[in-house]
């Protein structure tokens, strides 16, 4: 099973590594995912060096089935948010996948 990483784990991490105290960690974690859900909201690229690209992507209307009963249905348009890892990023799991 895989692990999951929180926002909790990821204030702890600043806490013992960073020597921040537990509010400072917090405020850091909670500030960066504003910062990019801000800028989303605003339709505005968020490219984090060495990670990777959020984006919101306009979904046409299309096609599509009712998974309980078969029947056609309409999807209709929205919009999504989307991630493409960066070039290291991809590199990197590409080398720890192999293994």
């Amino acid at each position: 099973m895989t692990k999951t990483i929180t926002k909790s784990d990821l204030v702890n991490h600043l806490h013992e590594n960073m020597g921040l105290n537990k509010v400072e960690s917090k405020e850091i974690v909670e500030a960066f995912f504003e910062e990019i859900k801000n800028s989303l909201v605003n339709n505005e690229e968020v490219k984090i060096s060495g990670f990777g690209n959020f984006k919101i992507l306009n979904k046409n209307e299309r096609p599509g089935r009712n998974p309980k009963t078969g029947e056609p249905a309409l999807i209709s348009a929205r919009k999504v948010v989307t991630f493409k890892a960066g070039q290291k990023l991809r590199k990197k799991l590409a080398t720890i996948l192999s293994e």
